[in-house]
């Protein structure tokens, strides 16, 4: 990352102006949510299995939807994410909700600074890791703090998904983690008609890079699962064929969308 701007405070910066916004956003429907409506979809859930009375460590949490969502099902959940502004109003949604979760502040490399306990459960899902340029990194925090036969799941948006532009007409980027992808971009996901403009530095990571990083950190992969839908409605040109199940209208289920893993520290 020699002579190169500063991921960490680009990325915070456009996570911070985001936040606000998302928490507005139908997409996701806060109101429901403090309501008592779940945020886990089914693909996770089957993965997780009985959380009550674990210890959950949920890494890149952004407001902390999932992570109070575990607290509701009984564990004992901590939320780690970089953007200041979203733990801020994850903290004040724990305390509407009387809800004892923790929440930490930091960059996810520095997340051993920040906290000394060990975990049941390592969790983190959808949209984390193309914010890392450093895949062993990340999995050596998650092998830190996954006590002894303890379980790392995840979800997240399949990499081919990462590989088209913005309307899946042409394959666009590198499948394979080559360089930072510099991008500025109106609106968001959750809004892309919002008065917003920001800028991001992120990678594309092959699944061979993200499965050799958790093997070589002492992790021994139990499954892995690819989806052809997303359970989020998150890109252009989407059909949802199923309920809560959209796919790229034109490509239908020809491309995977999402993958999951399910892991075990050995």
């Amino acid at each position: 990352m020699e002579n190169q701007p500063d991921y960490i405070k680009i990325n915070k910066q456009t996570w911070n102006n985001k936040t606000d916004v998302h928490i507005a956003s139908e997409f996701y429907d806060v109101e429901g949510f403090l309501k008592g409506k779940s945020t886990l979809n089914d693909i996770e859930l089957q993965l997780l299995g009985d959380v009550s009375n674990k210890k959950i460590l949920h890494l890149q949490c952004h407001f902390g939807q999932d992570t109070i969502s575990f607290a509701r099902m009984g564990a004992q959940a901590t939320g780690v994410d970089l953007s200041d502004k979203a733990i801020e109003r994850a903290r004040e949604f724990a305390e509407k909700l009387h809800l004892d979760v923790t929440f930490i502040c930091c960059d996810v490399y520095e997340t051993p600074n920040y906290c000394e306990e060990k975990f049941d459960i390592v969790f983190t899902s959808y949209g984390t890791i193309g914010w890392l340029p450093d895949l062993d990194k990340w999995a050596n925090v998650i092998s830190h703090f996954l006590k002894l036969d303890g379980k790392f799941v995840m979800a997240d948006f399949h990499p081919v998904v990462w590989m088209f532009d913005n309307d899946f007409g042409s394959v666009f980027y590198n499948y394979f983690n080559i360089e930072p992808i510099f991008e500025e971009e109106a609106g968001t996901y959750a809004d892309r008609e919002a008065e917003m403009t920001t800028k991001t530095i992120s990678w594309n990571h092959p699944i061979s890079e993200l499965l050799n990083a958790l093997i070589k950190n002492g992790l021994e992969i139990n499954s892995f699962d690819e989806y052809d839908y997303s359970p989020y409605n998150c890109f252009n040109q989407t059909e949802e064929f199923e309920k809560n199940k959209f796919r790229i209208k034109h490509l239908g289920n020809k491309i995977p969308m999402v993958y999951s893993i399910l892991a075990t520290k050995k």
